[in-house]
């Protein structure tokens, strides 16, 4: 059990949209600085390094080499590869580490340039090698592709519409609108949505995360400490994960998924259930994604995700906020750092004062990261107080 083993004593963002004066190490750099700024603490003060990985640095160990950059020698060092999962599994590898007393300070950093750091070609064979590399690369699709199969197949089944899904991303560009580092200002509609260029059907332009130049990174220590700290922490209640398969083509389903799974692992572990969550960021890589993760972690009944967004109940004002930072529909996305953003932002959360989009009720908050394709899953649920 890690209930109330382990805090978030400070999290930060890089600069993020299109920073081309900054290489991918640089991006995770200065979150790193700003999260042990917000933390209180300095660098001397890590002795727990993990990281993700990287598609536009050459770097093969890329935990160590963020060490040699920050110039710190942590006693534990790794780096993770499981996709927008990655963020997740790294604070249950650091809320671990701090329980057992493997650290005392474990610094956790995801991020890149893929905006800038990255010509379209390149982007595009990258994606492409998330399909398996003998049963669906030779064929062509890439990861959009992937998730409209997905999409297609959820809308047959459980009459989820396009309309539903267009909502996902209104939702998400009106709370970056409220949010003064997001760089999507401009306004949605669902029309705008409908009408954006197809990418692969029925996912068309605005159905897909907002490519960027981004990192973020969070600062997880003994509870212990908390007293001492600059702000008030985000406490570890819960945390779950599960993973169900690694291709598309071996899914057992294409409507069920890992996050009822770790989700279900996450709210015994906290002793809460759905009803007790004030907001949720939930991975948004696609529209179709967070109406999936809704409704398998019991944010909405089945078949009533799309629902849920159409709504409006998913606002901020409404019963169950998600994404209140934009999401990586109109926030960013760089890699692992998409679901790292939600994390940042649940803990800003928590601690209340963010103004026209600081949520009413926040004691809290459910944030779900996933991998792959759906593929691998990591919920965890965050308290502004121990439980």
């Amino acid at each position: 059990m890690l209930r109330n083993k382990a805090i978030i004593a400070g999290a930060a963002d890089s600069d993020v949209g299109k920073v081309p004066e900054m290489s991918g190490l640089a991006l995770n750099a200065q979150a790193a600085q700003r999260a042990l700024a917000d933390a209180g603490l300095a660098l001397s003060d890590v002795d727990g390094l993990i990281t993700a990985y990287s598609m536009t640095e050459p770097y093969f160990m890329l935990g160590s080499v963020l060490a040699e950059y920050l110039g710190i020698t942590p006693s534990l060092c790794a780096s993770l590869t499981v996709g927008g999962a990655t963020p997740g599994i790294a604070l249950h590898q650091a809320a671990m580490a701090v329980a057992t007393g493997e650290a005392e300070v474990v610094l956790v950093t995801a991020g890149e340039n893929r905006a800038t750091g990255q010509s379209r070609d390149d982007a595009v064979k990258a994606l492409s090698h998330v399909g398996h590399p003998y049963f669906e690369m030779p064929y062509g699709p890439i990861v959009p592709s992937f998730y409209a199969l997905i999409a297609q197949r959820y809308m047959h089944e459980n009459g989820t519409t396009r309309e539903q899904m267009a909502h996902v991303a209104v939702a998400a560009r009106a709370h970056a609108r409220m949010n003064p580092a997001a760089p999507a200002a401009e306004a949605l509609s669902v029309d705008d949505v409908l009408a954006s260029k197809p990418i692969s059907s029925p996912l068309n332009m605005l159905d897909c995360c907002l490519i960027s130049d981004a990192a973020s990174a969070f600062v997880v220590t003994k509870p212990e400490r908390a007293p001492d700290l600059p702000h008030r922490p985000a406490w570890l209640l819960g945390i779950g994960q599960c993973h169900t398969h690694e291709h598309v083509t071996m899914a057992k389903d294409l409507t069920a998924f890992g996050s009822a799974h770790s989700g279900a692992k996450a709210y015994a572990m906290a002793g809460l259930g759905p009803a007790d969550v004030d907001f949720a960021e939930l991975y948004d890589c696609f529209t179709i994604v967070p109406i999936i993760e809704a409704e398998e972690l019991g944010l909405a009944p089945k078949g009533e995700g799309g629902q849920l967004f159409e709504s409006g109940e998913t606002r901020i004002g409404g019963r169950c906020p998600i994404n209140t930072h934009g999401g990586l529909l109109s926030y960013a996305q760089a890699g692992a750092s998409g679901g790292m953003h939600g994390i940042v932002e649940a803990v800003r959360q928590l601690r209340g004062g963010e103004g026209v989009r600081q949520v009413a009720k926040h004691d809290i908050a459910l944030v779900h990261n996933e991998g792959g394709v759906l593929s691998s899953h990591c919920t965890m649920i965050l308290g502004r107080d121990a439980q």
